[in-house]
């Protein structure tokens, strides 16, 4: 018999990023990252100017931070006992927001937490990879987590049979985001998450909407 499958993103979810970014822009940059604004659009500003830095430098940005500085990351809290209980029972592929040229520092990153699954890098929508994720595996229920709404609109999309758990782990982005409407649940904790994906597991696939 098949068995369950995880599908979960990396940062804030297992790692945190955000808080290190912020640090890495004031340091490096001399740019003002706000934790609580609605997205990147609005919340990296030129500390000297006080205006928002066009999109077009923004994600050359993120791409420095990961060619230099994801030693700066940590776990999430309860991020690895969770992932270590959900792999007694089910198969765990990390599907991480970043491209091909960052596998490897990611799973070396990821192993020097003792988390040691595959892990698929993607740019784009995750429901692609998702729905292909599933023909590969053959699961018999899939849980997906991730922090980013238009993720789980993706994968809704591509794979509506998939339980969609929302969680963002940094707490101030987190008090500032509403729940991904296309996501079954909201829960920013790995505690109370590994109840309820364990419970997915045991209920069987998502019901289509």
């Amino acid at each position: 018999m098949s068995r369950p499958l995880l599908i979960s993103d990396c940062d804030e979810v297992l790692l945190h990023m955000l808080r290190h970014f912020a640090d890495w822009l004031d340091e490096a940059h001399d740019c003002h990252f706000a934790l609580d604004a609605p997205g990147f659009r609005e919340a990296v500003r030129d500390k000297a100017t006080g205006r928002p830095l066009d999109e077009a430098r923004i994600w050359p940005l993120l791409d420095g931070f990961f060619d230099s500085e994801m030693h700066r990351q940590n776990i999430v809290p309860g991020a690895a006992a969770a992932l270590a209980k959900i792999g007694e029972v089910a198969d765990i592929v990390i599907l991480t927001n970043l491209g091909d040229e960052y596998h490897a520092s990611r799973v070396e990153q990821l192993r020097a937490f003792d988390i040691r699954h595959r892990v698929r890098c993607n740019r784009g929508g995750k429901g692609a990879p998702v729905a292909e994720l599933i023909a590969e595996f053959r699961p018999s229920v899939t849980v997906f987590v991730d922090d980013l709404a238009i993720h789980h609109q993706s994968v809704a999309k591509h794979a509506p049979n998939v339980w969609r758990l929302h969680m963002i782990a940094e707490p101030l982005a987190a008090a500032h985001m509403p729940p991904a409407p296309q996501a079954h649940i909201r829960i920013d904790d790995w505690d109370p998450a590994l109840g309820w994906i364990l419970d997915r597991f045991a209920e069987g696939p998502a019901p289509i909407a």
